[in-house]
């Protein structure tokens, strides 16, 4: 009843947000008293649920009244800048549980929670600044799309830092979720505001034409004009920064000090070629190394090998033999592996927080939860991926395509799942898609379940081999998130991809109009058009190959 209610109050709340958009070249000494209201009732949402919502509300008329403005972009401006302080706070306030953890588990989970909002922090002064950017009247069509895939990331960073505590006692999680939870709810407020003023599921931008591949092609920040012809042919001596050689004939003998010696926030591509050899070492690149480029000698042949798990008192998101989270990061021709095996639970292979990152030619191997998609914007193309349990999981916004899936043998009782998609909020950006790939499932196999209430996961024009199952799909426990969830099939073929035996679950859809199935294709659902074509790999940014 209480999500009846919400989404019956937001969608009120959405038609006055609509009325009153152009309110945002008004003084507030020029507004009518029916406009001031409603654009008090935007105040009121910012604040909805919040704890303190007395102190909310105070802070945002005071932002308010030092700007000396007021409209929805600056009440969204204000609400936002509110919320990045707030999550300032929680980061402050999470160093001072160092001395309350008793176990290494324990402490292991306080450094991904300082780390993570560490992130979110980023993510929301990233947005911060885009608003400003909108504000001044930017015509970059993809502004938009960059602030819902930040404030998407910055809104489940929270989740991951409390589940980091699975395994303990959990009294500093409950100490610690309290001052999480006002952080996390102003992020959601904020989410909310812009998604129902700025757009509406399954529908093309208005006024937006679909242009050639070069006339839309918006390069980020980090991208130079030397990029594009550098990445697409096959790196040469004078083209790399760094070597890395097991037998020393490099400038480094592991990956992890080559990135230690890469620039910081980098403005131009950072090249490290990974001569073939198995590397056993546990990489983890910061948000500061931006604009990194691994290269290696061919899947199976540069290979980095760890075997960290939960089983050895690891949280999930620090079991990673890879993790990568500075923007622009892109690997190929590279294999990234966990042996942990299936016995050990969870073990994740590669980890990825890098937005506008790319993958090409690469193979993720491991068991239980192989590929964490953690956040932001990502893109797969002619990867191999394998595993047992929800091992393509997280909650990034990803397009897998042309990729090959395989099951390994799970542990006795265990039943293989391929995705665990952890989208917390509908108006989150995120989800998986799985195009024009190939599931060579060995064993019983479900296609994926619901992570958290509003997973969403398709598949289009993928190969399913025989034993997926005719279900396609599986609960997570009882009826969760069957109703929220959102999971999609569009003209899959091969023995396993008949519909006839399908779950009957309201959130599950079989895709038969075209222009539901172009949503998830490059081209909208990561905003690929605007900043794979500098990457160098090759992709389809519609529904065709």
């Amino acid at each position: 009843m209480r999500h009846l209610t919400r989404s019956m109050a937001l969608a009120h709340f959405l038609s006055l947000l609509i009325i009153f958009s152009s309110l945002d070249v008004l003084s507030y000494g020029n507004v009518s008293k029916h406009q001031n209201e409603t654009l008090q009732t935007m105040i009121i949402q910012a604040c909805n649920n919040v704890e303190d919502h007395s102190s909310c509300l105070l802070n945002l008329e005071s932002r308010l009244a030092d700007s000396g403005h007021r409209s929805p972009t600056s009440i969204l401006r204000a609400a936002l800048e509110a919320t990045l302080n707030e999550a300032r706070l929680a980061k402050e306030m999470v160093t001072t549980f160092n001395s309350l953890s008793i176990s290494p588990r324990e402490q292991i989970a306080i450094e991904d929670c300082k780390e993570l909002l560490d992130f979110s922090v980023s993510e929301l002064a990233w947005s911060l600044g885009e608003m400003k950017e909108i504000r001044a009247g930017s015509k970059n069509v993809h502004l938009e799309g960059n602030l819902k895939a930040w404030l998407s990331a910055a809104l489940s960073n929270q989740d991951t830092c409390l589940e980091g505590f699975e395994g303990t006692d959990r009294k500093v999680e409950t100490f610690i979720k309290g001052s999480l939870t006002q952080v996390t709810q102003l992020i959601g407020n904020v989410l909310t505001l812009y998604s129902q003023l700025h757009s509406l599921p399954f529908k093309p931008q208005r006024n937006s034409t679909i242009k050639s591949e070069t006339e839309s092609m918006v390069f980020p920040k980090w991208i130079t004009d030397g990029d594009k012809e550098l990445l697409l042919s096959r790196p040469k001596g004078k083209h790399i920064d760094a070597v890395v050689a097991l037998d020393g004939s490099g400038h480094y003998r592991s990956i992890t000090s080559a990135i230690d010696e890469a620039p910081r926030y980098s403005n131009r591509r950072y090249i490290i070629y990974v001569k073939r050899g198995v590397y056993h070492e546990n990489i983890d690149m910061k948000k500061q190394k931006t604009n990194v480029m691994l290269v290696g000698d061919g899947i199976g042949v540069t290979v980095v090998s760890g075997n960290r798990n939960f089983m050895q008192g690891w949280t999930t998101f620090r079991t990673a033999t890879v993790a990568v989270s500075g923007k622009g990061f892109i690997a190929r021709d590279m294999t990234f592996r966990n042996t942990a095996g299936p016995e050990n639970h969870q073990a994740v292979a590669l980890r990825v927080d890098s937005d506008q990152s790319a993958f090409f030619r690469c193979s993720m191997e491991g068991y239980q939860d192989t590929l964490y998609i953690h956040s932001l914007r990502q893109f797969y193309r002619e990867c191999s991926i394998s595993g047992t349990i929800d091992f393509i999981f997280g909650n990034g916004a990803a397009v897998l395509q042309n990729c090959k899936i395989f099951t390994r043998e799970p542990l006795p009782l265990q039943k293989v799942t391929i995705t665990a998609q952890g989208r917390k909020n509908p108006h989150q950006s995120t989800g998986f898609s799985i195009q024009n790939s190939y599931v060579y499932a060995t064993r019983p196999t479900y296609l994926g379940r619901p992570w958290k209430e509003y997973s969403r996961t398709v598949f289009m024009n993928t190969y399913l081999s025989g034993q997926v199952q005719p279900r396609g799909w599986l609960e997570w426990y009882g009826d969760f998130a069957l109703n929220s969830l959102w999971y999609g099939e569009y003209r899959n073929h091969g023995p396993g991809a008949s519909l006839s035996g399908r779950v009957q679950w309201p959130g599950y859809h079989m895709i038969k109009d075209a222009s539901v199935a172009n949503f998830f294709t490059v081209g909208r659902f990561i905003d690929g058009r605007s900043w794979l074509p500098s990457t160098g790999v090759k992709f389809s940014d519609g529904l065709a190959n």
